[in-house]
């Protein structure tokens, strides 16, 4: 086969793996129909540092969404874009003109459910140890205690 189709070839491929992932597919990024319905009504509002972009409705700003940059994950929202997102806050940090953090802000983590980072409890098995408690637990008798 001569390089050329096969170039050709290749740059088909690409365009119809993406539409077919749209299509059919709501976890890789946005849906034929949150691109159709953000086309005909969305007016951006800005995006983020992680290239997430914010939209409102035009015809009812009250209405409010994001599509995300890559994997849909809603840890990928910065607290700022999370708290106009959720009518916390009526301006986005797009919108102000110096976004400062509120001092109970954290630096944005990912989600670590999963992963070898995620949080273990005191006496947890995934520590290695478990702690035991026989000293503050006690059964429940439905007799009660008659000794």
């Amino acid at each position: 086969m001569p390089s050329s189709i096969r170039k050709f070839g290749n740059f088909l491929a690409a365009p119809f793996k993406t539409l077919f992932l749209e299509t059919f597919t709501w976890w890789h990024r946005q849906t034929l129909g949150v691109w159709w319905h953000t086309l005909r009504r969305g007016s951006l509002v800005g995006a983020d540092e992680f290239g997430n972009r914010y939209y409102r409705d035009r015809r009812d700003a009250s209405r409010r969404w994001v599509v995300y940059a890559g994997e849909i994950e809603a840890s990928n929202i910065p607290p700022g874009w999370h708290a106009w997102l959720h009518h916390t806050v009526d301006e986005s940090p797009a919108e102000q003109k110096r976004y400062t953090p509120r001092p109970w802000e954290r630096e944005h983590l990912p989600n670590l459910t999963g992963t070898p980072d995620a949080y273990a409890p005191k006496g947890s098995l995934r520590r290695g140890t478990h702690a035991r408690n026989d000293d503050n637990y006690h059964a429940w008798n439905p007799e009660g205690d008659k000794k």
